[in-house]
């Protein structure tokens, strides 16, 4: 049975290696300009060394270049995939057909991951994007075990889903979306705006906090719980769904080390030991359920419940 891939987001160049002990296989990593929610900032010379440290533990990278590009950025691309190149990266990521065109002129055996975040919900769009050069497509989060499944079946492409970690619900090129609610006198207000992190858009009548930032690329609403299936990996495992993402953004260092230690667990046991899994599954969830924020309780996304749009 295949083992999937554990892919992490370190917040800084210094987590690599303890990620890579912890049990990553691969990393993404980028500059805000150019990919979108990362965990952390990585400067050009601190891509350079994530690379070195990372394959020094054989650990892959992967780079984000899945932002918004407008005009004024369209020109960079080409450039910037040029260095991830240099720099010996596994992969980049990308949404934006300019990445894609942008590669194949500076990068032409760089491996592509399409992720979109939104759109990778059928396998005729995947197998698309596969043709048109990508090697892995990453699915959307609202999509049920059902959907994953099927996609995965039909495939011509590697298939990646998320198992933890927060999702974006809204995205904006604007900034300050709060003061928007505001103005109009809506219900919801944000927590602590002044700040650069730790905002929340308040919901009174749902009695939930949307955890709130931006960045470069503008304003981004968040999910008011966690994904965790470290509990419910069979299917996925069994039908080779190829990478498993742990996304820490607005997560801490050692909360993302130690929730990838127990993933890693979690899958090793799955693949060899299925007894063995299903004595300790359980245990992990509760020990992840522990790390959490009083505020951040712990679900199953969409993988059990119907996408209301």
């Amino acid at each position: 049975m295949k083992k999937p891939e554990l892919l992490v987001t370190p917040t800084k160049v210094e987590d690599i290696e303890a990620l890579a002990k912890a049990g990553a296989d691969a990393i993404i990593i980028g500059e805000q300009q150019f990919g979108l929610r990362l965990a952390g900032e990585f400067s050009r010379e601190d891509v350079k060394r994530a690379v070195e440290v990372a394959h020094a533990n054989n650990v892959k990278v992967y780079v984000a270049m899945n932002a918004l590009f407008h005009n004024e950025k369209v020109e960079a691309l080409t450039e910037y995939a040029a260095f991830v190149k240099e720099a010996g990266a596994d992969a980049i990521v990308f949404g934006d057909p300019a990445v894609l065109m942008a590669a194949r002129e500076v990068a032409p055996d760089m491996k592509l991951h399409w992720n979109t975040e939104t759109t990778a919900t059928n396998w005729f769009t995947c197998n698309y994007w596969g043709r048109k050069g990508a090697k892995r497509a990453v699915l959307a989060r609202e999509l049920s075990f059902d959907a994953i499944l099927e996609i995965k079946e039909h495939a011509e492409v590697e298939i990646e889903v998320q198992v933890h970690g927060m999702t974006c619900m809204f995205q904006s090129k604007r900034s300050l979306i709060g003061n928007y609610f505001e103005y109009q006198g809506r219900e919801m207000e944000i927590e602590k705006k002044k700040l650069e992190k730790n905002m929340f858009l308040y919901d009174k009548e749902r009695n939930n906090k949307y955890p709130v930032f931006e960045d470069v690329n503008g304003t981004h609403i968040m999910s008011p719980n966690d994904i965790c299936i470290i509990d419910e990996l069979e299917e996925l495992i069994d039908a080779g769904v190829d990478s498993f993402k742990i996304d820490g953004v607005l997560k801490s260092a050692s909360y993302i080390i130690d929730v990838t230690q127990k993933y890693r667990q979690a899958i090793d046991l799955c693949v060899e030991d299925r007894d063995a899994y299903y004595d300790v599954k359980d245990r992990l969830y509760k020990e992840i359920e522990e790390l959490q924020p009083v505020n951040r309780p712990l679900d199953t996304g969409f993988f059990y419940k119907e996408t209301v749009y």
